[in-house]
């Protein structure tokens, strides 16, 4: 058995193995020697490294622990949705795609340094339990709940399993245990309801791998509620996207022919593209999109699509700007390696990548109940702000970090009247005072004014 100090070595050794049957497995077969050298020596000085500081660190440090830092450095280095996904990341992104999870049922967020409940789903454990918007989560199964992504992995469990969420609720002068059973709770990313009669809102929060199930039935159910629909306001704010196939299929609903999206990668089998097919049921009613700095990535797929093919009229401000597209890789860890692999185009061929989707008719989001702007729209960091982002066409290079200047901070009730807005059931009253939503509807309206005057 080798001693402590040839440990690294031998663990070095194996992983410099894997790393040239790897690389020689990609096609770098193909590199001049020169640039093999390089590599050599690259993979030579990482290993230095590495065992220097198995040897002198102030603390004893897992070679584990130091490779896989050293890939998600290298990773993240290349933009800013490229990673290594840890095990129970993961598998969180997993069940994020899957559309359900079991659970209690809950949207939380950190709110003043605290787990805080957004709003409980409805019919789930939470929500029976008496579960409240604003309730403070302090402990879970009595482990004290200071980190978001560790109370999320506390609460959830196998189905019918027991456990104790403890939470502070305001005017309670003591913490109140909740003790439930979890189940499985369905991800609901579609929700809709009827604006006034003939006209219909469908809003998509995400695309998971039940949305286009859930976006179906939402239609049939607004086109069934007062006679033949005359317009629907599709909305795509603040939907950071999710599935691709999910965003091309919502996509085919409205369209019968040509291109909904294309994406180009280096290696050719990365570019692809994706086109309409006609439907079975044909859905010629017009569409207003709204779109806003949290419209991103699968959502804006969707927008440039619809907005294109002149099926739709897109409404708000200009979108994230994601368009790269990403692949995760299992890893022989359980780990996962999420990496960019091509950009996305819309079907004029226009590179959302850095510059996002821009609105038909700009309108910022203005509460009709309040006397102010709300600072939501400004205040958004978009993808052109994010570090080492990729440029639309990739030819230019690649820009640090920009600090939005002036941007106005939002209270934290305001924070959660919106977040709970976002995630929690529709209520005709907050959509009433959403100015965008209602010029939407205005548009609508005028359009079948206009086209019963043709007739």
């Amino acid at each position: 058995m080798l001693g402590k100090h040839h440990r690294p070595v031998k663990l070095w050794l194996i992983m410099l193995a894997a790393v040239v049957v790897w690389v020689m497995g990609t096609g770098f077969q193909r590199a001049n020697s020169a640039g093999k050298e390089d590599l050599y020596e690259g993979l030579k000085l990482l290993s230095d490294v590495i065992e220097l500081i198995q040897k002198e660190y102030v603390d004893e440090v897992e070679a584990k622990d130091l490779i896989h830092k050293a890939i998600q450095g290298m990773v993240q280095g290349l933009d800013p949705h490229s990673s290594l996904l840890p095990p129970d990341a993961f598998e969180d992104l997993q069940i994020d795609t899957k559309g359900k999870f079991t659970g209690i049922g809950i949207h939380i967020t950190m709110q003043s340094g605290f787990v805080t409940v957004i709003s409980p789903i409805e019919d789930t454990p939470a929500h029976r339990a008496g579960i409240e918007s604003g309730d403070r989560i302090i402990k879970v199964d009595g482990q004290l709940a200071k980190d978001l992504r560790e109370a999320v992995r506390m609460m959830r469990g196998p189905k019918g399993s027991k456990v104790v969420v403890t939470i502070m609720r305001e005017g309670f002068k003591k913490p109140i245990d909740f003790e439930l059973l979890r189940d499985e709770i369905p991800i609901q990313s579609v929700k809709y309801i009827q604006l006034k009669p003939g006209y219909g809102y469908v809003r998509i929060s995400n695309f998971t791998g039940t949305t286009t199930q859930e976006f179906e039935r939402a239609l049939e159910k607004v086109e069934a509620a007062d006679g033949p629909l005359k317009g629907l306001v599709l909305d795509l704010r603040n939907n950071g996207g999710g599935l691709l196939n999910q965003a091309i299929t919502i996509s085919d609903v409205f369209l019968d022919k040509g291109q909904i999206v294309s994406m180009k990668g280096r290696d050719k089998k990365n570019s692809k593209s994706f086109n309409a097919t006609p439907s079975a049921v044909q859905r010629t009613y017009p569409i207003v999109a709204l779109i806003n700095g949290g419209t991103a990535s699968a959502s804006e797929i969707v927008a440039g699509a619809l907005q294109d093919h002149k099926r739709a009229l897109v409404l708000g401000t200009t979108s994230f700007g994601k368009g790269s597209v990403q692949t995760v890789e299992n890893l022989r860890d359980g780990s996962g390696l999420k990496l960019t692999i091509a950009r996305y185009y819309t079907p004029n061929g226009r590179s959302i990548q850095a510059k996002g989707i821009e609105p038909d008719i700009v309108l910022k989001l203005k509460r009709l109940d309040a006397s102010e702007s709300s600072p939501q729209d400004d205040a958004m960091v978009k993808e052109k702000d994010l570090e080492n982002h990729l440029e639309a066409e990739g030819e230019g290079e690649k820009t640090d970090m920009k600090k939005p200047q002036g941007k106005q901070e939002q209270d934290p009730k305001t924070r959660m009247k919106e977040a709970e807005s976002r995630v929690g059931p529709l209520k005709m009253e907050t959509l009433q005072n959403d100015n965008q939503v209602m010029r939407a509807l205005e548009i609508l309206i005028g359009y079948d004014v206009l086209k019963q005057a043709r007739n």
